[in-house]
């Protein structure tokens, strides 16, 4: 499924001053919600809430007092806000809203990110999804090639793609190497930008149109002044405007298809004809849109970036020669992040399964 839509400059300069345009929340768990004041303001279409952050919970909890009740702590909330997200759900659908999640991206595993992602979230068919970038730091961030993989999987397992969430500057570089990432370039764009006119700065190269444009939150809204209050909702909530009204809104939702290829990025060839068309002296030739070949630097980047995977996929991992270092321990100790040759003892320690009397015993011969 592709699409594509038509860029409006009235799309670009305040739009929410538009009555008719669609509006739409996003939250995480800790934004109070007043659900019958939120339901007096008709522009409000949808509801989009926080799902997953990373990855999920470690399954054991192990180590010392300090570890183990961390352990124990992210669990509670991981809980909490699952129980939280499935209320609001039920909630938002019977106010009539529509219903939308997003995960959180940070570094680790993409393909475990994106099964913790949709096992969080339980999407319906008509359950908008978001990949939430924040930036291109890759040590507080998923990188870009790890947030290609989550998409894929993300389709894999329910036959639909996300939406990208990014601010401008991500959206931008994204843009601007679309040669590279040639899916996320082509996700619907949900937009975050905190200003009342964007037409000098959104990707117009790349992307035609925004998808959602996230245009007030707590960087531009306080008590005194504020683009859009939404009641029963606080000061810092995520405010959304769709370029589109409601009706056309709630057809678009949950969007899940891939934006089409601009114009200028495509070449046209002539379509074969006949002999017998050709020598009549009466055939009009038709031209077929065809995708540009890449160039040298384009084919050399996707080379790279392959074959530095391919090639770490034959490496063995690093691990600590230790008795008793199995695949429970490599297990955890790779989820622990303890990757470095140099710290193989340590690494050991901070895995030490939970205590029983065997291992008590193995521990006091060791």
């Amino acid at each position: 499924m592709a699409l594509s839509w038509a860029a409006k400059a009235s799309d670009f300069s305040e739009p929410w001053k538009d009555a008719d345009r669609a509006l739409v929340i996003d939250a995480y768990e800790y934004n109070s919600i007043d659900w019958a004041q939120l339901a007096t303001d008709k522009r409000i279409v949808g509801f989009i809430n926080k799902a997953s952050d990373g990855l999920p919970p470690p399954y054991f909890c192990f180590g010392d007092d300090i570890a183990v009740k961390l352990c124990k702590s992210l669990w509670k909330r991981h809980a909490v806000a699952r129980e939280l997200f499935q209320t609001r759900r039920v909630v938002a659908k019977a106010l009539g809203l529509k219903w939308g999640a997003y995960h959180l991206a940070r570094p680790g595993n993409p393909v475990e990110q994106a099964n913790n992602f949709l096992d969080f979230a339980d999407p319906a068919p008509d359950d908008l999804l978001a990949l939430d970038i924040e930036g291109t730091d890759t040590t507080q961030f998923m990188s870009l090639d790890d947030a290609e993989a989550f998409v894929r999987q993300v389709h894999r397992r329910i036959g639909r793609f996300p939406v990208l969430y990014a601010n401008g500057k991500t959206a931008r570089y994204i843009a601007d190497n679309s040669y590279k990432y040639g899916l996320l370039s082509r996700l619907p764009l949900w937009y975050a930008r905190y200003r009342p006119d964007i037409d000098m700065h959104f990707p117009v190269g790349n992307w035609q149109r925004y998808a959602l444009w996230q245009f007030s939150a707590q960087a531009n809204c306080g008590r005194s002044r504020c683009p859009y209050r939404v009641a029963g909702t606080p000061d810092d909530i995520d405010v959304n405007v769709a370029p589109v009204d409601a009706k056309t809104l709630r057809q678009q939702w949950p969007f899940g298809g891939l934006i089409d290829v601009p114009a200028d990025y495509l070449a046209s060839v002539p379509v074969p004809v006949s002999r017998e068309a050709a020598l009549a002296g009466k055939t009009t030739i038709i031209y077929a849109d065809v995708a540009a070949p890449p160039t040298f630097e384009e084919i050399a980047a996707v080379l790279g970036s392959s074959w530095s995977r391919f090639r770490d996929g034959f490496r063995m991992p690093v691990v600590p020669r230790r008795p008793g270092f199995g695949i429970v321990q490599y297990v955890a100790w790779t989820r622990a992040g303890r990757h470095s040759p140099g710290q193989p003892d340590a690494a050991f320690d901070a895995v030490d399964p939970i205590s029983t009397a065997s291992t008590e015993i193995d521990r006091g011969q060791r």
